[in-house]
């Protein structure tokens, strides 16, 4: 069988609605930082469900600022599987990395092993959702109340989804990423969320030069050109532009989540049980398929992987290698012989399938039957 068509790992869900936002801000003539930002983070923090949210130019810096602004420096533990911003956020944040492994079915960290790697320089626990599944939260937040731990959320994820009828993001400080494969887009782009008021206003500080008030706020002031930097801070804000995309997108998640949820489920009626261990949808979870990835049983991943590529299928991987083999981590920061047996067995044997709103029910079965003759023609 050969796929006739190009099917993309993931296409952005834009339309008119976003251009016409878009040409609205550049006929406004506000570029920066503006109004489109306060609407955008207005949205974002009721669709959270914590009293504030900052909007930021990505995920990477949110995670930055959240670790600067809660003065971590000691340890923090998080998944080597993950995307090396998480642990650049840690380390060039100011603290020290210690990784746990994650439990094989939902790919996320195991809260035992969480436990388990606690000592007294511990200061935060930074769970990462992967591929749209909620880590179990529940259980980590348990953990964080007992040792008095700060819980960031690299939720970038995850948009949408919960755990325990709570979204990702509220558990502690969340941080969220807008990229093209996301659950939202707005090709560059992040948000923190909190329910910590001061620590909201510190991380607006630090992303605008250390300068407590924005350019749009001060346009209101009696004397706007009054800028007065409290410390030395970043630039680290998102535009007025892409905050105005992120506002049109806003309404579309729930929509382009359930479309996600549809795929999955057909991903999961056509894709054969022998070839493939299927995404899990832990229990009191709910998963928004930000990516749809399958552990390949048998069959050697790179000639697989070959074979649908040559096809027009955008399959690829997330994530390998994982971070604690990369070689900063391995060589200059010596976790080159830490084993994390379950992260490496993941790591090895994972496959990232197209995933995006837009798909149709053809896509979707193209992609599964060309999966299923590619595992059974390469196996080992």
């Amino acid at each position: 069988m050969s796929v006739q068509r190009t099917i993309p790992l993931c296409i952005p869900d834009m339309d008119d609605a976003e251009v016409q936002a878009v040409a609205a801000v550049l006929k406004s003539g506000w570029l920066a930082h503006g109004p489109m930002n306060h609407e955008f983070e207005k949205l974002f923090a009721q669709f959270a469900g914590v009293p504030c949210a900052v909007s930021l130019n990505s995920c990477a810096s949110a995670l930055f600022l959240a670790m600067r602004a809660s003065g971590i420096t000691g340890e923090v533990i998080l998944p080597s599987f993950t995307f090396v911003a998480s642990a650049n956020a840690v380390v060039t944040g100011g603290a020290t990395c210690v990784f746990a492994d994650i439990d094989y079915d939902t790919c996320c960290i195991d809260p035992a092993h969480v436990e388990a790697l606690i000592t007294p320089r511990t200061e935060a626990i930074m769970p990462v959702h992967y591929g749209g599944q909620a880590a179990d939260m529940a259980r980590l937040a348990a953990i964080a109340r007992k040792h008095k731990l700060r819980i960031i959320e690299d939720s970038a994820e995850a948009i949408g989804a919960t755990c325990a009828g709570k979204p990702t993001g509220s558990w502690g400080i969340g941080c969220w990423s807008f990229y093209p494969t996301k659950n939202i887009a707005t090709g560059e782009g992040g948000m923190l969320t909190t329910d910590d008021v001061a620590l909201a206003d510190r991380v607006r500080a630090m992303a605008g030069h250390g300068i407590a008030s924005s350019t749009w706020a001060r346009e209101k002031k009696e004397k706007p050109w009054l800028r007065a930097a409290t410390f030395a801070g970043y630039n680290m804000r998102m535009s007025n532009v892409l905050a105005a995309i992120g506002v049109v997108q806003m309404k579309k998640l729930e929509r382009m989540n359930d479309a996600r949820r549809k795929h999955a489920a057909r991903y999961d009626a056509l894709l054969k049980k022998e070839f493939f261990d299927l995404p899990v949808e832990a229990p009191g979870r709910k998963h928004v398929y930000q990516m749809y990835t399958v552990k390949l049983k048998g069959a050697d991943r790179s000639t697989f992987l070959a074979d649908l590529r040559a096809q027009g299928i955008g399959a690829t991987v997330h994530f390998d290698p994982p971070v604690h083999t990369q070689p900063f981590y391995a060589e200059q920061l010596g976790f080159g012989t830490l084993e994390l047996p379950v992260t490496m067995k993941v790591s090895s044997t994972i496959v990232t399938l197209p995933m995006y709103p837009g798909m149709s029910e053809d896509d979707v079965g193209l992609v599964a039957e060309a999966a299923n003759a590619a595992a059974r023609k390469h196996r080992a």
